[in-house]
């Protein structure tokens, strides 16, 4: 059994509790969350919980369901204690600068670190290489939603003056994006300069953003989302080739499953520091590898 700790207990936390308990071959041996213990829910009781990973016995690899923006902090604290770790990090253009760090990091402590393994970037980067393989010249577009995403929605948390925040994903299309965020404010915020932090941060200073003050996020809250990939390209000398990837999902849902698919994956590697596109896809299933060749090729 691969011996997991799930660090942080959001909402990817809960879902990644559930998909390895899910699993056949993963066993839980514990949950990092700030508080510890303190206000234990009632599914982890069975569970140790800890303020610290080095309070864990036996971890092969942590299951990294923090904000993006500590993704590196609690990476190498686990890989300098030889613990694997898989993250969904998604700040896009930061993704080759953290593998870098963290190849250097996980390779001195002879461990693993599958970065970027959500659904987007993660597993929709595997069908977008796959694509681009079929159709090497051409062009691809990646259309969000319209969802919720939780990266977006954090960073907005994550500013002074905000209470709760829902940054929605509209597709425009072409891979152009419009972003919708409703914010609850703390009591003596100002609405204006809130709004101007929000369209300066990473995260939306490069795409239409309209902010939103709301008296209650949680009554429009649905962790619904989906993706449309399409590629139009050519094969050899071959023009007009067209393809096509939907899915609709629950977006905590799948982050999780996707970041227990790579927990497995980062125990079939050598030490370094992994995106999705560099793992075999085989190694994110459980089982016979011969069986798992008969039933799928």
């Amino acid at each position: 059994m691969i011996k997991v700790a799930i660090v942080g207990y959001g909402n990817i936390g809960q879902y990644a509790l559930q998909a390895v308990e899910a699993s056949k071959d993963m066993e839980c041996v514990g949950v990092v969350r700030r508080n510890g213990a303190d206000n234990k829910p009632a599914e982890l009781e069975r569970y140790p919980v800890v303020k610290n990973i080095s309070e864990l016995q036996g971890v092969q690899v942590a299951i990294l369901a923090t904000p993006t923006r500590r993704v590196e902090e609690y990476a190498k604290q686990c890989l300098a204690l030889g613990i694997n770790t898989v993250d969904s990090f998604d700040i896009h253009t930061k993704i080759v600068d953290l593998r870098r760090t963290l190849d250097a990091e996980a390779k001195q402590h002879g461990a693993v670190s599958i970065i970027a393994a959500g659904w987007d970037p993660g597993s929709d980067s595997i069908v977008r290489t796959l694509m681009e393989s079929l159709a090497p010249r051409g062009i691809s577009y990646t259309n969000f939603g319209p969802g919720r995403s939780m990266g977006h929605s954090v960073a907005v948390r994550a500013i002074s003056g905000v209470k709760d925040a829902l940054s929605m994903t509209i597709p425009v299309g072409t891979g152009i994006h419009r972003r919708m965020v409703y914010v609850e404010l703390e009591d003596g915020a100002d609405f204006a300069t809130v709004e101007a932090a929000i369209k300066a941060d990473p995260y939306f200073v490069n795409d239409e953003t309209h902010v939103e003050q709301v008296a209650s996020v949680e009554d429009l809250n649905d962790v619904g989302h989906g993706v449309n990939l399409v590629r139009k390209g050519v094969s050899g000398k071959t023009h007009n080739q067209l393809f096509e990837f939907n899915m609709r999902i629950n977006n905590p849902a799948l982050t999780a499953q996707v970041l227990v698919n790579v927990a497995r994956a980062s125990l079939r590697q050598q030490p370094g520091a992994y995106t999705m596109i560099e793992l075999p896809v085989i190694d994110m299933l459980p089982g016979d590898r011969e069986e798992i060749i008969r039933h799928l090729v």
